[in-house]
């Protein structure tokens, strides 16, 4: 069996901007994010850390590293998932967010799951 059908993590994201903690006029735009991480695979694999890169629409950057995701290292089996939430703030109304998992295997081997860029914005913003 090829390590791509062993290791197989699928990453999807739901995002929601959040008004209530915003202050556009002081340029703070608060969004959370829900991520669901689904393995596809054949071998179950624990997160151990994680990497973002959050962008503003100025280009202003933020590299994000840290153990687990939420205070947790969630060991994910074939056909299952995890899901959380958790939340970026940025300096402009739209801006854009990517990264990756580092993950090991049931066999000891780590490996990335590619975290694909996906959108922060307010409503309305982009069509």
């Amino acid at each position: 069996m090829s390590e791509s059908k062993l290791q197989d993590i699928q990453v999807s994201v739901d995002t929601t901007y959040i008004p209530s903690s915003s202050e556009p006029e002081a340029a703070r735009y608060v969004f959370a994010y829900s991520i669901t991480i689904e393995n596809k695979g054949s071998i179950e694999a624990k997160l151990i850390s994680r990497h973002w890169l959050i962008t503003d629409a100025n280009g202003k950057k933020q590299e994000v590293h840290g153990e687990g995701v939420i205070g947790e290292q969630p060991l994910i089996k074939p056909g299952e998932s995890f899901e959380y939430t958790s939340g970026a703030v940025i300096e402009t109304s739209v801006g854009a967010m990517q990264g990756s998992y580092d993950m090991l295997d049931a066999n000891g081997e780590q490996f990335s799951a590619l975290i694909p860029a996906f959108s922060l914005s307010i409503p309305r913003t982009l069509h």
